[in-house]
C-alpha cells in the first residue's frame, strides 16, 4: 500500500478486499433487528439508507445496455424485500411501544423520517394521507407488479424455449467458422445465463408482489393496533389516538412503500428491454423523436385544443416546443443523409478514374462471389455488413481444418444477376449459386418444428433443405418453435465453406506446393534438403496432397507426408499407391476424424464391409502399370456395388451416422472412386487405417448374392 494513499482511498482499498463479507454480514445485521430494538436514530439512518438503495437500482436499470449486466438484479430484489420487511417490523415496534404520557410526545418515537412522511407528505389531513397511501399502494400493486410480474413469466417461457435453437445457431456459426471455439463458449454460457436470469426473475417478481400485500397488511394492523393500545393501555382520548397512530402509520407506509414502488418501477424495466445495443436512457429519447411528421401532428393537435375552453397558454407553449423539437430532428436526419450521399459519391468518383489494364481483363481470379445488386448491403460495413469479416474467418478456419491456405476471395457485382441470387466461381468457372435475402432471416426447421412459418419458401444453398425466409420481427415467434434462424451472410459464408471442403484440392497448385515445402524447410531443413527434388517432385507432392484432400483428409502434417513418400518412393512412382501409404502413416488422424464416443466414453467407428469374396472381385478388376492404377469393371457391375452398398448403409443413415465402408487397402482407392460420385458423403477407410484404441462396429457386410456367377464370369 503507498504511504501517499488518503485515508480515504486506504478505506476504499479495504473495502473492496473484503467486500465479500458486505452481504453476509449486511444479513445478519438486518436479522438481528428483528430482535433487538432499534433507537429512532439509528432508523431514521436505514430508512434514509433503503430510498438511496431503492433509486440506484432504478438508475442502474436505466444506464445499462441489457438484462445480462444486472444479473444480480434478482438476489438484490430478495435483499431489498426483506430489509423493508423489517425495517416495517422495526417501526412498527417503536410505534407501539411508544413510551409518552400524552400523544402529542409520542409523535417522535419512530424518529424523525417517518414523522416527516406523516406530517409534511400527508399534511394536516388523516384522509389525504390514506387516499395517497391506497393509490400508491394500487399503482404498485395492480399496475406496475402485476406487470412486472406477467413479463417475467413469458420472458422466462419464451428464453427458455428459444434456448435450443439459440445454441443449434452457435453451433452452425462455429462449423461455418464465423467464430471460434472460445467465442462459441462465450455465447453458450450467455445463453445460459440469460435463461438462470429470466426464470430467477421469474420467482423474485412474486417478491415484489408479497412485499405490497404485506404494506397493506402492516399498515392495517398498526392503525387498529395502535388506537387499542392508546384507548386500552394509555388511556389517551380517541381523537389524539386515532390522529397519532394514523399519522406516524401512514408516515411508516409511505417511507417503506416508496422505495417498493421505485424497485417495482425498476423490475418492470429490467425485464421491458428488448435490445441490447444502447441504454434505456438513449433508446427512449432516440426513438421518441425519430419521426418528425408524427411531432407535427401532434404540435397541429395541441394548437387546435388551444382554440377550445382549455387553457391556451399551456397548450400553445406545448405545441411550439414540440414543433420546434420536430423541426430540429428533421434537420439533423437531412443532414446526416446528405453526408452519408457525399460519402459514397466521394467513394465513386475516387474509383472512377482507375481503368482495368488488358493484362487484368485476361486474369483469372481463384476464387470469386458474384453477387447482385441486392446483396451489396452484406459487403457494406458502413450499413452493417459483414460478409467480407465471415469470408475472412472461413479462410482461417479452413487452413486451420485442412491444412491449405485458401487464396484471396474477389466479391464483385454482378448486374446480369437477380437482385438477392449470388455465383462462386473457382477459376472463373461456376461452382454454384443460391439466393439469400439480407433484410430477412432465414428459418430452418430443426426437426422439431411445431407449426409453418409465413414468409418466403426457398432451399438452403449448401445442404438444399427446405427453409422459409422471415422477418427479424419474427425470429423470437420462430425460436418458440424451435426453428434455428440464421442470417443472410451466414447463410452465404456456409455455402462457401461447403464448396471449399468439396473442392480443396483444386486450390493445390504448383505454387501453394513449393509454398509449403519452403514453410516445411523452417522446422524440418534435413528433411526437405534430402526428399525434394532428390526423391520426390513436387508434381508427385501435388497428386498426392490432391488425393487426401479429395477425401477430406488433412495435409497439415506436411512432414509425415514428406517422409512416407520419401521411403516409399524408390518403391513405386503411382500416386496412387504413395497415397495409400501416406494414409496408413495418417491412420490416426484418420480414424479420429470418423470415430465417435459410445456412452462409456468409447471411441468407436460405425460402418459397414465388403464380403471377402467381392473384395477379391473387385479387386481382379483393378490393373497397375507404369501409367498408374486403372479400375476395369463393367457398368453393370459397377452399378450392382453401388445398390449394395447403398442398401447395406441405410441402417447406419438411420442412426444419424455417415456411410462408412470399411475393406481392404488394396482396393480401397479404387472402391472410393467408385462410390463416391454415387453415394453423397461416403467415406471408404482400409483396415490398416483403424488406429490403436479406436473399436470397429460393423452395422452389415455387403453382398452381391444373385451377381456372382455374372462377375466371376467377366473376370
Amino acid at each position: 500500500m503507498s504511504s501517499s494513499a488518503s485515508p480515504i482511498q486506504r478505506l476504499a482499498m479495504h473495502v473492496g478486499r473484503w467486500r465479500h463479507m458486505l452481504v453476509p454480514i449486511a444479513i445478519l445485521m438486518l436479522l438481528g433487528v428483528l430482535v433487538v430494538p432499534l433507537p429512532p436514530v439509528m432508523l431514521d439512518i436505514l430508512l434514509a439508507g433503503n430510498i438511496a438503495l431503492a433509486s440506484i437500482i432504478l438508475l442502474t436499470t436505466v444506464y445499462m445496455k441489457r438484462a445480462l449486466d444486472f444479473s444480480a438484479f434478482p438476489a438484490i430484489l430478495l435483499g431489498a424485500t426483506l430489509m423493508r420487511l423489517v425495517l416495517n417490523i422495526a417501526s412498527t415496534r417503536l410505534i407501539l411501544t411508544a413510551d409518552a404520557a400524552s400523544p402529542g410526545d409520542a409523535m417522535m418515537v419512530a424518529g424523525r423520517v417517518i414523522e416527516s412522511f406523516g406530517t409534511f407528505v400527508v399534511g394536516s389531513s388523516i384522509v389525504v394521507g390514506i387516499i395517497i397511501f391506497i393509490i400508491l399502494v394500487v399503482v404498485q400493486f395492480v399496475v406496475i407488479t402485476k406487470g412486472a410480474t406477467r413479463m417475467s413469466e413469458v420472458a422466462a417461457r419464451f428464453t427458455l424455449d428459444a434456448m435450443p435453437g439459440k445454441q443449434m445457431a452457435i453451433d452452425a456459426d462455429l462449423s461455418a467458422g464465423l467464430i471460434d471455439e472460445a467465442e462459441a463458449r462465450r455465447r453458450r454460457d450467455n445463453v445460459t445465463e440469460e435463461a438462470n436470469f429470466y426464470g430467477a426473475m421469474d420467482g423474485a417478481s412474486k417478491f415484489v408482489r408479497g412485499d405490497a400485500i404485506a404494506g397493506i397488511i402492516i399498515t392495517v394492523v398498526n392503525i387498529i393496533g395502535g388506537i387499542a393500545i392508546g384507548l386500552f393501555m394509555k388511556n389517551w382520548d380517541f381523537s389524539s389516538t386515532v390522529s397519532l397512530f394514523t399519522t406516524l402509520t401512514i408516515g411508516d407506509g409511505l417511507a417503506s412503500q416508496i422505495p417498493a414502488f421505485i424497485i417495482a418501477v425498476a423490475a418492470g424495466l429490467i425485464v421491458a428491454r428488448t435490445g441490447e445495443r444502447e441504454t434505456i436512457g438513449d433508446e427512449v429519447p432516440m426513438q421518441l423523436a425519430s419521426q418528425p411528421r408524427a411531432m407535427y401532428l401532434v404540435a397541429f393537435f395541441l394548437a387546435v385544443l388551444a382554440m377550445t375552453p382549455l387553457p391556451t397558454i399551456p397548450l400553445l407553449v406545448a405545441a411550439i416546443f414540440i414543433g420546434f423539437v420536430g423541426w430540429a430532428v428533421q434537420r439533423y436526419q437531412q443532414e446526416k443523409t446528405g453526408r452519408e450521399d457525399n460519402a459514397v459519391e466521394q467513394d465513386v468518383a475516387a474509383s472512377a478514374p482507375e481503368e482495368a489494364q488488358a493484362e487484368d481483363l485476361i486474369a483469372v481470379d481463384v476464387l470469386e462471389i458474384e453477387i447482385g445488386y441486392g446483396l451489396v448491403p452484406l459487403v457494406d460495413a458502413s450499413r452493417g455488413g459483414d460478409l467480407l469479416d465471415r469470408i475472412a474467418a472461413v479462410r482461417r478456419q479452413l487452413a486451420v481444418e485442412m491444412g491449405v491456405v485458401v487464396p484471396p476471395v474477389r466479391i464483385r457485382d454482378n448486374v446480369q444477376l437477380d437482385a438477392n441470387r449470388y455465383q462462386i466461381r473457382l477459376r472463373g468457372a461456376l461452382l454454384a449459386g443460391g439466393v439469400v435475402y439480407p433484410e430477412l432471416v432465414m428459418a430452418m426447421n430443426s426437426g422439431d418444428a411445431t407449426e409453418p412459418l409465413e414468409g418466403v419458401s426457398g432451399k438452403e444453398p449448401a445442404f438444399g433443405l427446405d427453409v422459409t425466409w422471415i422477418h427479424p420481427e419474427s425470429q423470437a415467434r420462430a425460436e418458440l418453435h424451435h426453428y434455428t434462424i440464421v442470417d443472410a451472410s451466414s447463410v452465404l459464408a456456409t455455402h462457401f465453406t461447403e464448396l471449399i471442403r468439396n473442392h480443396a484440392a483444386d486450390l493445390v497448385s504448383r505454387e501453394e506446393v513449393c509454398r509449403l515445402v519452403e514453410q516445411l524447410k523452417n522446422s524440418s531443413p534435413k528433411l526437405v534438403e534430402e526428399t525434394v527434388p532428390a526423391v520426390v517432385k513436387t508434381a508427385e507432392i501435388q497428386r498426392v496432397l490432391q488425393n487426401l484432400l479429395r477425401e477430406r483428409v488433412p495435409v497439415r502434417d506436411l512432414e509425415v507426408i514428406l517422409e512416407t513418400m520419401g521411403d516409399w518412393a524408390g518403391q513405386t512412382r503411382d500416386p496412387a499407391v504413395l497415397t495409400e501409404y501416406v494414409r496408413n502413416a495418417l491412420r490416426r488422424t484418420i480414424s479420429q476424424q470418423h470415430a465417435h464416443p459410445d456412452v462409456e466414453g468409447q471411441m468407436r467407428i460405425h460402418c459397414v464391409t465388403l464380403d471377402p469374396e467381392l473384395e477379391e472381385q473387385v479387386s481382379g478388376h483393378i490393373e497397375r502399370g507404369p501409367a498408374g492404377t486403372t479400375m476395369n469393371m463393367s457398368p453393370a457391375m459397377v452399378q450392382e456395388l453401388v445398390t449394395a452398398v447403398a442398401r447395406t448403409s441405410e441402417g447406419l443413415l438411420a442412426r444419424g451416422y455417415h456411410p462408412i465402408v470399411i475393406t481392404s487397402p488394396s482396393i480401397r482407392g479404387q472402391l472410393w472412386q467408385i462410390l463416391e460420385s454415387r453415394i453423397p458423403g461416403v467415406v471408404v477407410l482400409a483396415y490398416n487405417e483403424i488406429d490403436k484404441g479406436i473399436d470397429v462396429e460393423s452395422t452389415g457386410l455387403v453382398r452381391i448374392e444373385e451377381s456372382r456367377p455374372s462377375m466371376a464370369g467377366i473376370a
